[in-house]
């Protein structure tokens, strides 16, 4: 979708699917920073180079619209502008969350929190509150969660053979888990 650093000429939402949002060190490791679910808007307004990698983590539908045109669309409809505002202060919020998930929890509390973050983002239509039991394919692949935990790939399958032993999920494919009952995984977020 685009680099890290290249220049912005769109801006998007993401309408279905998962994107993906990396930074790359200079040494060539990875660092998954964030997932993009609908309906995110993907860039930064009045950027001039993305800050990140943004990719397609599944089969993605976005809307895309030209820079300039949105740019002038967010000066003169504070509207707009204040909805960004509000998408930015909640991204802002859940980072915060994040950086928690990542600085105190355990390996197996960091990878029930990931499922149970794919879990309750997946499906725009639906209330997180409202949602009993889940099942889906896991968006990107268990380096990727790696990347995005903290963890080694070897520590993430350890940590999901874990939770399925104790029946909190279960794995009916390598990327396909279904969630019998979402309480008792939040439950095991910490």
């Amino acid at each position: 979708m685009i680099g890290e650093t290249e220049p912005i000429s769109t801006y998007a939402n993401v309408m279905r699917g998962v994107v993906k949002l990396s930074k790359m060190l200079e040494d060539g490791r990875q660092q998954v920073v964030g997932l993009q679910f609908a309906p995110d808007f993907l860039g930064r307004p009045f950027a001039e180079e993305s800050a990140v990698t943004a990719e397609a983590a599944s089969a993605v539908d976005t809307c895309n619209f030209p820079k300039l045109a949105l740019e002038t669309l967010i000066t003169q409809n504070p509207g707009l502008e204040r909805r960004l505002l509000q998408q930015t202060l909640k991204e802002l919020d859940e980072a915060r969350d994040w950086m928690l998930t990542l600085g105190r929890k355990t390996a197996s509390e960091k990878v029930a929190s990931f499922l149970y973050l794919i879990a309750t983002h997946l499906d725009p239509t639906r209330n997180p509150a409202d949602i009993v039991s889940a099942e889906f394919t896991l968006p990107v692949t268990r380096a990727d969660i790696a990347d995005f935990l903290g963890l080694t790939i070897e520590t993430v399958s350890r940590q999901l053979t874990k939770l399925r032993s104790e029946k909190v999920i279960e794995v009916i494919t390598n990327r396909q888990v279904s969630i019998p009952d979402l309480k008792k995984l939040h439950h095991r977020c910490g």
